[in-house]
């Protein structure tokens, strides 16, 4: 029995030893995050982050899943039922008018130019906002581009109530323009590459990207929930790391980042996906700003503009602020977000 005791001794303590190595793995935060739509380029950074071990670096177990909308993904992170989303922060300004009392603020930036444009045809003798006065215009409620219409026309002097506006639902939108039912849409620069696609030759193809008209707006960036930014700030700080990793990846060789699209799609998209991603990464994530400031933050006196100007496309009941829309505390350092 003397011989007995040290041996099982021995042997709980070995099982002690296996369960305190195992603890970490069992404790490892798994997260849910939910894309704004169907899986495309606009999900490379945070899809790279995933397949590139970027979040399991960080010692995190990460799912991503796709949305019907804006709407969707920001239910999804208020209730709890998804702890991130990746969603335009204009559509987040909108839901705050509506829910001022959530603390579910925007934690990183990764179009720091959204990429809302009207896109027109030539051939209707449109070339600059102006000459959208009396024209046929298709713009759907469902990804705010009737709003954002409201909001080009009025910086650019464009009587709104001049406008033949048709309210249309968004996947006879492009196809509308194509076969000429309308003049113009309401959309974004992205779009170009769907026109193309449907037949419509490329000098007929007029692209007036609303930031170059005066819209000062940011585009996508990641929501946290509200029982993370107050309970678990470490474990969104950790997500951030690995995005930005995913986003470095991006902008480095956007032809072999769009891979992580490519597995998860009909491989026939691909080239147009990539088109995609070349764009955004020129025209709205890489910006003057961005290689100020570092990759995912904001300037808050130009968030607070662009809050002004959602106002002036849709009236709020309750203004956000920037602080409610925006929470920098978060970011990795700046020094680790500039361009490189």
């Amino acid at each position: 029995m003397a011989r007995l005791i040290p041996a099982g001794i021995a042997t709980v303590l070995a099982v002690l030893l296996v369960a305190a190595a195992a603890a970490p793995a069992a404790a490892q935060p798994f997260l849910k995050f939910s894309l704004e739509t169907r899986v495309d380029s606009q999900a490379v950074p945070i899809l790279l982050a995933l397949d590139r071990g970027y979040l399991k670096a960080e010692g995190l177990d990460v799912t991503i899943d796709p949305a019907t909308g804006a709407q969707e993904v920001l239910s999804r992170v208020a209730s709890g039922t998804y702890d991130f989303g990746l969603v335009d922060i204009n559509a987040l300004i909108r839901w705050r008018d509506q829910n001022p009392g959530v603390a579910m603020p925007a934690v990183f930036v990764i179009y720091n130019r959204a990429p809302f444009a009207v896109l027109a045809r030539r051939s209707r003798e449109i070339a600059a906002p102006k000459d959208l006065d009396g024209k046929r215009i298709g713009a759907s409620v469902a990804d705010g581009s009737l709003a954002n219409l409201r909001l080009f026309a009025r910086l650019n002097e464009v009587d709104p109530s001049r406008l033949r506006v048709d309210a249309v639902a968004l996947p006879v939108r492009e196809p509308m323009l194509a076969s000429g039912q309308v003049d113009a849409i309401s959309a974004t620069t992205f779009t170009a590459v769907d026109l193309a696609a449907r037949g419509v030759p490329a000098a007929d193809i007029v692209v007036l990207p609303m930031a170059d008209y005066g819209v000062v707006l940011y585009g996508q960036a990641i929501v946290a929930g509200p029982r993370l930014v107050a309970e678990r700030g470490d474990t969104v700080r950790a997500v951030l790391r690995g995005v930005l990793r995913g986003l470095r990846d991006t902008v480095a060789d956007p032809a072999r980042a769009i891979e992580a699209v490519a597995r998860r799609i009909d491989p026939q998209q691909t080239a147009r996906e990539l088109e995609r991603l070349r764009m955004a990464v020129r025209d709205n994530i890489v910006t003057a700003e961005v290689r100020e400031n570092g990759f995912g933050a904001v300037d808050m006196e130009r968030l607070a503009r662009s809050i002004d100007q959602l106002a002036l496309g849709q009236e709020f009941r309750t203004k956000p602020r920037p602080a409610d829309v925006f929470d920098p505390a978060f970011l990795p350092p700046r020094a680790d977000r500039l361009p490189r």
